[in-house]
């Protein structure tokens, strides 16, 4: 499914191994530029049909405001348009070894960093509602944690179900490793 074993992180330590890297589904981005591109025929709409259904427009002082108007929303519609890709781009979340990894752009200069270890986990639903997410196996994953930090959500990724067995599998395999520690400590090393 994942295999990103040779890819760093900044906040990575040294003792674990990136699992996968999840990006929102493509479709939800295909959904917010679905707007853009209304936008943007409203746009070129505009420019050919205003004009002539108001013949004011064509006035040079009104056709410099038209001009304006329009050349403003341009740049508004390039502005979302680049902000939706951002934040799609920039919103990720990496497993690794040893916990999950939770960036969240807002904005063009704000993120916020989140971090849960396996061992934090008590609950993991996944949701997938709706026909066309379900044709499209994209859905959330919702991790209910006991940190400070009740829940986490992996919100319309790719393959949700095998995202949780992934975790499922990563969580037992922590508490597998932990109690053969203890075993260990208790035992002296003899098992």
């Amino acid at each position: 499914m994942f295999n990103f074993r040779s890819l760093h992180f900044r906040e990575q330590r040294e003792d674990e191994n990136v699992i996968a890297v999840i990006h929102r589904h493509w479709f939800n981005l295909l959904q917010h530029f679905f707007m853009i591109f209304l936008m943007v025929l409203l746009l070129v709409g505009s420019y050919g049909t205003l004009p002539a259904l108001f013949p004011i427009l064509n006035a040079r002082a009104y056709n410099t405001l038209f001009t304006f108007l329009e050349s403003l929303f341009a740049m508004l519609i390039w502005i979302i348009f680049f902000i939706t890709w951002i934040d799609y781009y920039f919103d990720v979340w990496i497993i690794t070894s040893k916990r999950i990894v939770n960036i969240e752009q807002k904005g063009l200069f704000s993120r916020d960093i989140s971090e849960l270890n396996f061992d934090k986990i008590q609950d993991i639903t996944t949701e997938v509602t709706g026909m066309i997410p379900t044709f499209m196996n994209y859905g959330d994953v919702q991790i209910q944690t006991a940190a400070e930090q009740e829940k986490f959500l992996f919100r319309k990724i790719p393959n949700p179900y095998e995202v949780k067995d992934l975790l499922m599998n990563l969580q037992k395999g922590q508490r597998r490793d932990e109690a053969e520690e203890i075993r260990n400590i208790v035992h002296g090393g003899d098992v």
